[in-house]
């Protein structure tokens, strides 16, 4: 394979990787009352999003929390945590699909309210739920060259205004099962807000090392999944497929440089309790070694990696070695190693 499938770190370690959890919790359940007449209307069971998805609940921010605030909260917190001067972070990336306009970027209110360094690069990378690792992969580069010291990469997703706007879409008389079905992705998503600060292995002894991954596109299958922040449309069993498609390609890939067969933990962009089902059994993985968040926060977009290694951080070991496999729509799916 050519180009820049598959890549390795000399001196980039993990300080910190941070998880901020949006306060109001709303139920699967509460969905399927409001969405109770047109179900009946319909002939369509309630539950499906507990059923097909395992998904009990997701959260959601209040009106006056903005996706820059998100990722601004779990900022703080990943500087906090890795015990690092805030001026001295080099590189700021707002790696967030939710955005409450498009210009300017994101990351200069990340970077204002994070007090940051006028000398700090910032600037957002948007790939679909691929993008935090696309920044954790852009800002180990960086580090390794010797052009900056630190980077933080930042993530603030919120689902509130597009399954209000999906529900009150369902609600209307004219709607059919195929609307639902086509929607029905939208409402298994979550909101969240997510950190990581990197720096140098060599002056960070006990950071996490950034061993090296391998990324992989197929770009055939850009209008799988289509929408913004008011209109999402998914073709969720095509995604399914080329999405599994897509993995096994990716870890077959990988395989050629790196020995991922019998790994510590295998942190996987979550999804639902299928599309975790069809990537471990396809890849050969133990489902006992894949933590999940999204019967109780949904599917967080690109937080969602960062976030699942966040909560379950406290239970990995000196030593152990963890993949972070994500998969984001367009297709673009990639596996990156982590030696804790």
């Amino acid at each position: 394979m050519n180009g820049n499938a598959t890549y390795r770190f000399a001196d980039t370690a993990i300080l910190s990787v941070t998880a901020v959890d949006a306060p109001i919790v709303v139920t699967s359940a509460e969905f399927d009352d409001q969405l109770a007449a047109t179900y009946e209307r319909l002939d369509l069971r309630p539950g499906m999003l507990e059923a097909l998805a395992g998904i009990t609940e997701r959260r959601w921010w209040p009106e006056d929390v903005t996706f820059a605030d998100a990722a601004s909260m779990a900022g703080a917190k990943a500087i906090a945590e890795a015990g690092i001067d805030p001026t001295s972070v080099g590189l700021v990336i707002d790696t967030s699909v939710c955005r409450d306009h498009l210009e300017p970027s994101a990351s200069v209110d990340v970077h204002e309210q994070l007090g940051l360094s006028s000398a700090c690069l910032n600037f957002d990378l948007a790939n679909a739920c691929l993008g935090f690792m696309n920044g954790m992969q852009l800002a180990a580069m960086m580090i390794d060259s010797g052009q900056i010291e630190y980077a933080l990469v930042v993530d603030g997703e919120g689902s509130r205004r597009p399954q209000q706007a999906t529900i009150a879409r369902l609600q209307q008389p004219g709607t059919t099962k195929e609307d639902i079905f086509d929607n029905f992705a939208t409402l298994t998503l979550g909101s969240g807000g997510a950190a990581m600060v990197l720096g140098r292995a060599s002056e960070h002894p006990a950071g996490h090392r950034f061993v090296g991954g391998v990324s992989r596109a197929a770009t055939q299958h850009n209008r799988l999944c289509v929408g913004d922040l008011d209109h999402m449309t998914t073709d969720s069993r095509g995604l399914l497929e080329a999405g599994v498609t897509l993995a096994v390609d990716t870890w077959t890939e990988a395989s050629k440089t790196f020995d991922w067969s019998d790994l510590d933990a295998y942190v996987i962009h979550q999804v639902s309790k299928v599309h975790t089902a069809a990537i471990t059994t396809s890849l050969g993985i133990d489902p006992a070694r894949t933590p999940v968040i999204f019967p109780e926060r949904g599917n967080i977009g690109p937080a969602s990696v960062p976030f699942t290694l966040a909560m379950n951080a406290a239970g990995f070991e000196a030593g152990q070695r963890i993949a972070c496999m994500g998969i984001g729509s367009g297709l673009n799916a990639a596996v990156i190693e982590i030696a804790w």
